[in-house]
């Protein structure tokens, strides 16, 4: 497993979880109404976008197995926001702690993040098991400028976690 760009060769992978509802049921956008231009629409776009990171998760083939991301990379307050997103072919196989790991200490010690902050709904079961198992901290200091990106609705729903 590596890191790498996300390329236009992905959209048809990354357009097939988006239409998984095993993978997205708990995702709080509405991926089943993606087309595939959405998608290279969105590769397209993280090329020159200076406030996220969006790196493909690839095999060991370079096949696409999902994306990794640093959202909302914020200088000021040296804070992101941490996004993880895998096709169904990819899960048991250990690539999202790997990805995990790797974006995390690059946005440490690459863009000299202080904190990464990340949530999941108490209900994806499996998402709060593989972040427990992993030993990440849970937090309930979430700052302001994090919080922003929600409505006060989904923040009921939510556990929050903190990398730093």
């Amino acid at each position: 497993m590596r890191l790498r760009k996300l390329e236009i060769k992905d959209a048809p992978l990354m357009l097939e979880w988006m239409h998984d509802e095993n993978v997205t049921e708990f995702m709080g956008a509405d991926f089943a109404s993606k087309k595939i231009e959405d998608c290279e629409t969105f590769i397209s776009a993280s090329e020159a976008d200076d406030k996220n990171v969006h790196l493909a998760i690839a095999d060991e083939n370079d096949e696409y197995m999902g994306t990794v991301s640093l959202k909302h990379v914020d200088n000021t307050y040296k804070t992101a926001e941490f996004a993880i997103s895998t096709r169904r072919a990819s899960m048991g196989k250990g690539y999202a702690a790997k990805a995990m790991k790797e974006i995390l200490e690059y946005g440490i010690n690459t863009l000299k993040l202080d904190k990464i902050y990340w949530c999941v709904s108490t209900d994806n079961k499996r998402a709060v098991r593989f972040y427990d198992k992993n030993l990440y901290k849970r937090t309930e200091k979430i700052p302001e400028h994090i919080l922003k990106y929600y409505a006060p609705e989904q923040l009921k729903k939510f556990i929050w976690y903190c990398f730093e």
